[in-house]
């Protein structure tokens, strides 16, 4: 499972109840690494999304993946219609359920961009109420859950301590993306998202962008009208890797971003990387 099995089972010696009993299972290595830094050694944490090269938009639940989620003490899945597959799975589970787009706060309440793990107060309450869905399932272990995910949340202000300098270095820095991927992060660094609406949809859906916002893509790059390409490496196609291409010829920095985590990479190095990226880009 690589970084999404980064919680070992250490109490494996309680055979007691379902096979399910211990273990934790999200629906990316997203959502997967953040339980990890929860649950410690006192879980077993699976993701079914958890290679940098799978696409979660087109994933196909398997048999195995579906009593998996069925099965496990605990589902954490993004929402949002994101990872539907799991949406429906948590619907017919007779037990708990974390859907991370519902426990979204502040401005991205009402925000409808599905991509929540890029926004860290939506990240920081995930994490609260994995430490007390566990401290139900595992009392023994509630205090440590609960001691972990407030060490996790408290460095989560890592990220956000970027972010702020980027705003208040480059603020409204006008930027591109290829999909609204990192949404959240350019939000929290002040930046200006001068992306066509009509373009980023068309890539994220999988068709085609119309010639014309093509071009308008291709004038913000040509003219450099603005200062950076965040370009999603996971869901590439030959749209975007003629975007990324453009950028280059004309000097614009490319930000390579995904949906999961890169290999050995936790949640908040993934971040961390993510938003030092962005902060070089602008400097």
């Amino acid at each position: 499972m690589g970084i999404a099995a980064a919680a070992t089972l250490a109490a494996c010696g309680n055979s007691s109840g379902d096979a399910g009993d211990r273990i934790i299972v999200a629906s990316t290595s997203a959502w997967g690494s953040v339980a990890a830094a929860v649950a410690g050694p006192d879980m077993t944490v699976e993701s079914i999304i958890d290679k940098p090269t799978d696409d979660p938009h087109e994933y196909q639940t398997s048999p195995s993946d579906a009593a998996k989620l069925r099965e496990a003490a605990l589902v954490v899945y993004n929402g949002g219609h994101y990872d539907e597959f799991a949406e429906k799975a948590a619907a017919g589970r007779d037990k708990p359920s974390i859907n991370a787009f519902e426990l979204r706060t502040g401005a991205a309440k009402s925000d409808d961009n599905e991509h929540i793990w890029y926004d860290l107060n939506t990240v920081a309450a995930v994490a609260e109420q994995i430490a007390t869905r566990l401290g139900s399932i595992d009392a023994e272990h509630a205090q440590a859950y609960t001691e972990r995910a407030n060490a996790f949340r408290a460095k989560l202000s890592e990220i956000s301590a970027i972010t702020g300098r980027i705003a208040a270095e480059h603020p409204k820095s006008p930027v591109l993306q290829t999909e609204p991927l990192a949404h959240y992060l350019l939000v929290a660094a002040g930046t200006d998202d001068r992306t066509p609406r009509a373009f980023a949809e068309a890539v994220e859906q999988g068709t085609d962008p119309a010639p014309a916002d093509v071009a308008a893509v291709r004038e913000l790059l040509n003219g450099k009208q603005v200062r950076a390409l965040i370009y999603n490496k996971q869901t590439e196609d030959k749209t975007t890797r003629d975007v990324a291409a453009a950028a280059r010829a004309a000097g614009v920095p490319v930000v390579e971003v995904t949906e999961t985590l890169p290999e050995n990479t936790d949640y908040l190095q993934w971040q961390i990387g993510n938003a030092q990226a962005l902060a070089k880009a602008l400097g």
